[in-house]
């Protein structure tokens, strides 16, 4: 930085920002694209941006809820919830069903999404999307702060128990990554990235 000071903040303090910078630096992030079932039949889909896999044997993948939205009370009564790959032809379905709203509002409807049923779980799949994982929650923990303190944030573990690909993203066996048209939430309160060919490098791992 050629000895320019960095500009410096404590969160706890404030950014003094325009916008919190922390999304922005943790980018691109996968998309916890999250369907659900409650105990009274109610469907939910959601998309978190707090996601990522966290263990290979057995496969564990996890989402985080700022406050108690729906999919947490879901997974809470069944346990279960189905992941789904956002790519750049859902991406505005996957916006829409941000959306807040009631408890019980079917959000498949209001993104205009197809629901397909998952093979071991109740929970619905998204129809279009080229990878779903059916999961089953292995913990729920509620965050705390430096001090112990309980936060208004819960994090969701599932195993992953049930994977479909659409065949066109296997290649001689191996996924297509960079041809599947991956969205990712990248900086600010409208960015997104896409995981493209030209973005590709490859690094050998050291012995």
């Amino acid at each position: 930085m050629s000895g320019a000071e960095k500009y410096f903040y404590e969160p706890a303090s404030g950014h003094g920002l325009s916008h919190d910078p922390f999304n922005a630096i943790i980018a691109p992030r996968p998309i916890g694209w999250v369907s659900t079932r409650g105990r009274d039949g109610s469907v939910n889909l959601a998309p978190y941006s707090f996601f990522n896999a966290f263990c290979y044997e057995p496969p564990i993948i996890g989402f985080s809820s700022i406050g108690r939205k729906d999919s947490l009370r879901n997974v809470e009564e069944s346990g279960e919830f189905v992941w789904n790959l956002a790519d750049r032809t859902l991406a505005e379905a996957m916006n829409a069903s941000s959306a807040s709203l009631p408890y019980g509002v079917d959000e498949f409807g209001v993104a205009g999404l197809e629901k397909a049923a998952a093979r071991l779980l109740a929970a619905p799949m998204v129809a279009a999307a080229g990878v779903n994982f059916e999961c089953k929650v292995t913990e729920i923990l509620r965050l705390k702060d430096r001090d112990g303190k309980p936060v208004e944030a819960w994090m969701i573990f599932g195993e992953v128990i049930g994977v479909h690909i659409a065949p066109h993203l296997l290649k001689n066996g191996v996924f297509d990554t960079f041809g599947a048209g991956i969205v990712q939430r990248a900086g600010g309160p409208s960015g997104y990235a896409l995981v493209l060919p030209e973005a590709r490098f490859d690094m050998e791992r050291p012995a």
